[in-house]
């Protein structure tokens, strides 16, 4: 059975690994030609040489999502060279472990500066070209389970997923209000899904090392049961046709914590710690 995605254009940033590198190797098996856009330019040259041996079609580019210039440079040369963009993955993240206030003002603006603002840059270059081009367009942003729960020692990046997701749920209602009914946007929340984002994430440089460190060892041991990237994106590609909204890589995990995240808000419950279980909150 054809999907809205057997062909076309995709982007994707954040493409050198993880579920990003899954939504490519997907993307490509499904016939659609794949800009793969990372900070990494020896990841997505390595992921190239994969697509196109296995008789696929895809280009790399070396793409910093912090700057506004060179997403939108990434954008004009898409439109030039290859074609019109049919999806649109906002994927670069990183992650951050520690107490809030030992982050360093360093990490937490890089953090920002990728995981929100690289998101804003690169709905704010392709978007109107999509919609000039009047024809079916769907834009992906990254969020996370993290967006839908509250974590302690890794509140950046936790506070960035949140923002993401509302920032997605807000641009879908305005495409709407703006009448562009062939645009569609969706958002991604994937949970544990196998990626190097713990092992390169943030640490603390003073204050309470050890707690930054026994997090990321935590979350490197759920890391070990994580779900295969390329698994992850067959489920989010599914979904996305059928024409959801909340594009989950876990249906029952990720809505499990949805559904948790809405009765605390109901009860006005204040947040509390829990002993035994957690959440993996990268991607």
């Amino acid at each position: 059975m054809r999907t809205p995605f057997d062909g076309g254009v995709a982007v994707i940033t954040g493409a050198g690994a993880g579920i990003g590198a899954g939504l490519a190797r997907h993307a490509a098996g499904l016939g659609m030609t794949v800009v793969l856009a990372d900070i990494d330019g020896a990841a997505v040259a390595a992921l190239r040489d994969e697509l196109t041996a296995a008789g696929g079609a895809a280009v790399d580019v070396e793409c910093d999502v912090r700057d506004a210039d060179a997403v939108e440079l990434l954008a004009e040369r898409t439109y030039r060279d290859i074609g019109p963009v049919r999806l649109l993955v906002n994927n670069a993240g990183i992650e951050q472990f520690g107490y809030l206030w030992d982050t360093p003002v360093k990490n937490w603006n890089r953090l920002v500066d990728i995981n929100i603002s690289g998101v804003f840059h690169g709905v704010r270059a392709f978007l109107p070209q999509m919609i000039a081009a009047g024809e079916p367009a769907w834009v992906w942003n990254l969020s996370s389970i993290g967006g839908v729960v509250a974590v302690p020692l890794q509140s950046p990046y936790i506070m960035s997923k949140h923002a993401v997701l509302a920032l997605t749920e807000c641009l879908r209602l305005e495409v709407e209000l703006a009448g562009h009914n062939h645009i569609h946007v969706q958002a991604v929340l994937p949970g544990a899904v196998v990626s190097d984002i713990f092992d390169s994430a943030g640490g603390v440089d003073s204050g309470d090392v050890t707690a930054a460190e026994s997090q990321r060892r935590a979350m490197l041991d759920i890391k070990a049961d994580a779900m295969d990237p390329l698994a992850a994106a067959e489920a989010v590609f599914e979904q996305a046709a059928e024409g959801r909204f909340y594009l989950l890589t876990q249906p029952d995990y990720v809505g499990s914590a949805m559904a948790e995240r809405a009765e605390v808000l109901v009860s006005q419950k204040p947040p509390a710690l829990r002993a035994g279980r957690r959440f993996d909150p990268g991607h």
